[in-house]
């Protein structure tokens, strides 16, 4: 069986407790194994009531983000590093205290369209506070997955290789590649060799279209996707992905250029992907033993 989740901003921009609520019964209901919600505020969230919900349903849960220009990890201005770091560890701790053991997203720097390169400087401020992050979430039983977003989301990790680089900076065990199709297909010269290349360090995966809209209905190569993430033995979550004007978080919305409405039917949308998903994958395995077993060879 696959391991697919699916992002909360399928069902939901709120989080009042109803919208939580239905979020996690629309996953469950659909054959989703894994919610992954947008940074919730534990001010504005009840965490335990939260957790105790997705333990009795039966779901894994990741929680992602991204981090604002006030708490860019690669800024010059030591404050705005320590708000960073400040951010990331109360992160770790919600993961922590939800029950999950994934924090994904824009870790390494601010998530929004840079007017300038990145320094080497403000490369290497990013390793040292996110290696200093990750040894704290080790205690805690949470990895830390870089999200490789195209290059107008972020100036710092837009490729695979750019990833791996920066993991081994870090030298920290607990940190790995959030890697994610939608900005895959943008930046890589080829997603599935990208995927291949990267296989030992990759620790979450986001499936979406070019136009974050129904899968298979976009320029993605999904059959190579699923052929690479087959080969490399890939047995963790995939979690599908998809923004429209149907459902609006005004922060996200802005940042990721959501202005077209590509679905109204959000339930229709997710069964629809989870069916691709689990046949993609399907498909990539048959595939698979077809070329490496002899069927067929006659004994004497």
């Amino acid at each position: 069986m696959s391991k697919i989740g699916v992002h909360s901003f399928v069902w939901s921009a709120g989080s009042s407790r109803e919208e939580l609520e239905k979020a996690l019964i629309s996953t469950h209901s659909l054959g989703y194994k894994l919610i992954e919600f947008s940074y919730l505020d534990p001010a504005q969230v009840d965490v335990k009531w939260l957790a105790g919900r997705i333990q009795e349903l039966g779901l894994d849960v990741a929680i992602s983000m991204g981090l604002p220009p006030e708490g860019d990890i690669t800024s010059s201005d030591a404050a705005v590093v320590a708000n960073g770091e400040a951010i990331l560890d109360r992160a770790v701790a919600l993961v922590r205290d939800i029950g999950g053991t994934k924090l994904a997203g824009i870790l390494s720097s601010a998530h929004g369209k840079q007017e300038q390169a990145l320094t080497r400087k403000g490369w290497d401020t990013s390793v040292a506070t996110l290696a200093k992050v990750a040894d704290r979430a080790r205690s805690a039983g949470v990895t830390l997955n870089l999200e490789i977003v195209n290059r107008f989301e972020s100036n710092m990790l837009n490729t695979a290789a750019q990833g791996l680089a920066y993991i081994r900076d870090t030298g920290a065990s607990n940190v790995f590649l959030h890697l994610d199709t939608f900005h895959m297909n943008i930046e890589e010269a080829d997603v599935g060799l990208a995927i291949r290349n990267a296989a030992d360090k990759i620790g979450y995966v986001h499936i979406g279209e070019s136009h974050r809209g129904y899968l298979g209905t976009g320029s993605v190569d999904f059959t190579g996707i699923f052929d690479a993430l087959v080969a490399i033995g890939w047995d963790d979550y995939v979690t599908f992905e998809s923004f429209s004007t149907a459902i609006v978080d005004k922060d996200l919305s802005l940042k990721t250029a959501i202005w077209r409405n590509l679905w109204d039917d959000n339930v229709a949308l997710a069964r629809h992907a989870h069916r691709f998903i689990e046949l993609g994958l399907e498909t990539a395995r048959i595939k698979a033993e077809l070329v490496t077993t002899s069927h067929g060879v006659l004994s004497q």
